[in-house]
């Protein structure tokens, strides 16, 4: 048996990811990345980045995406927890505009693995949270894009944040202005996105 379980999800392409951890009265030991047991569970990307962000409860990052340089990401909290969510942007795909979402944890391990062409956020569920994500293609900030977190055409059912509202939810301003996925479909830039 190999060192990770991959778990397929209802779009094609995003898995959530169960490494095996062993552990006794000591703590516990894992692995988090390995290439060959990745490719023994069908996952090939060349990951070409690392990425880690701290959170306070109730802050929901995303949905970001970028235009060109678009990016595969395995994800996983290593502090806290999170509800990880992807939305399939890809023209043409028979899971278009539909989303996956899981909650990861520090106690769960699990991570979340996000192909090309998708929008991705998570909302922290925890008083805190550390996130970290490995990328298959560099940060443009010119070709940054996002989706609009609240779309009700998309309609994410965002779990519930102990003591909050919706609307208490944290944004950044420019999260906050994203684009509906009905406005999104109509620029020329949404073509390009592969």
């Amino acid at each position: 048996m190999g060192k990770f379980k991959r778990i397929d999800t209802s779009i094609e392409g995003v898995y959530i990811i169960e490494p095996t951890v062993f552990g006794d009265n000591r703590g516990y030991f894992m692995e988090t990345y390995s290439k060959p047991d990745f490719e023994e569970i069908g996952i090939t990307n060349e990951f070409v980045q690392d990425n880690q962000s701290k959170s306070k409860k109730g802050v929901l990052r995303g949905l970001h995406f970028q235009k060109e340089n678009t990016q595969g990401k395995l994800v996983r909290v290593i502090r806290g927890e999170v509800f990880d969510v992807a939305v399939d942007l890809r023209p043409g795909s028979k899971t278009y505009g539909k989303w996956e979402g899981v909650i990861i944890s520090e106690e769960n391990k699990k991570m979340f693995m996000i192909p090309r062409g998708f929008a991705h956020g998570f909302l922290v569920l925890s008083d805190e949270a550390e996130f970290t994500y490995k990328c298959d293609d560099v940060y443009n900030h010119e070709a940054e894009g996002g989706l609009q977190w609240n779309d009700p055409e998309v309609n994410i059912q965002w779990p519930s944040v102990p003591g909050m509202k919706p609307e208490e939810y944290l944004t950044s301003e420019k999260d906050a202005k994203w684009p509906s996925l009905a406005e999104l479909k109509k620029t020329d830039l949404f073509q390009n996105l592969k």
